[in-house]
């Protein structure tokens, strides 16, 4: 069963397997759900909140890092479920409503683990999703009046209209799949443009946070941006 996991005072993961949901927590704007996993991770997702002592009715606004199955795929059903607004980076809201779940070609990244995540789960997959009506458009560098302040960066590499929310109050920034931390910190699985998502990295690594949680894998402290910086400015 999944199960929500604090990593701050606001912040708290949902693993789903082989995939993590976060949720903000603010008492005076409720629950924020960022990502959806996929499709049919609703009810883990239910679940894990209630079972943390909390009420899924109380999310009030799901916000997507990107358009990929496995982080918006549950985006339409939950914000039916629940009516509440979705809200995503401007350059995603066509291919969300039309429910196109990314770009094409995408580059896989070396590596063993990245092949075998790429054979099992992306190569096999669906490049659809439910389509998703988008209420609010999210601009670069925007912030957000969430748990104190939530700034918006616009991190393309991944996909073209990839964000990465940064938790200055916390310290904290919420990478989604700007790179991953499975084994060890590495690159995501795969990349519309590897090159540009280096610098994507390296970019908000210049930024002070000391946590840093992923789409995949786990949490990356203490001093998670200088170690971004160590491991990915080779690759400049």
């Amino acid at each position: 069963m999944a199960t929500m996991i604090q990593v701050t005072a606001s912040l708290y993961q949902i693993s789903l397997g082989v995939v993590n949901v976060f949720i903000l927590k603010d008492k005076a704007n409720g629950l924020t759900l960022i990502d959806t996993g996929y499709k049919g991770s609703s009810q883990p997702i239910r679940a894990a909140i209630r079972q943390a002592g909390a009420d899924p009715a109380s999310i009030e606004r799901i916000i997507l890092t990107h358009c990929h199955p496995d982080h918006a795929g549950s985006a339409a059903a939950l914000k039916e479920e629940l009516a509440i607004p979705v809200w995503a980076f401007e350059q995603d809201v066509s291919l969300l409503e039309r429910g196109i779940a990314g770009e094409t070609p995408i580059h896989l990244s070396p590596g063993v683990i990245n092949w075998v995540i790429y054979h099992l789960f992306i190569k096999r997959g669906s490049s659809a999703i439910d389509p998703v009506v988008v209420d609010r458009p999210l601009t670069d560098q925007e912030v957000l009046p969430i748990a104190g302040g939530l700034q918006v960066i616009h991190t393309p590499g991944h996909s073209s209209g990839h964000i990465a929310l940064w938790l200055k109050q916390e310290g904290v920034l919420i990478a989604g799949d700007l790179c991953a931390h499975v084994m060890s910190l590495d690159f995501s699985t795969v990349y519309e443009d590897r090159a540009l998502g280096v610098k994507s990295i390296l970019d908000v690594a210049r930024l002070p946070f000391d946590k840093a949680v992923f789409g995949h894998g786990r949490l990356l402290a203490p001093n998670a941006n200088q170690k971004l910086i160590a491991k990915f400015r080779r690759y400049q």
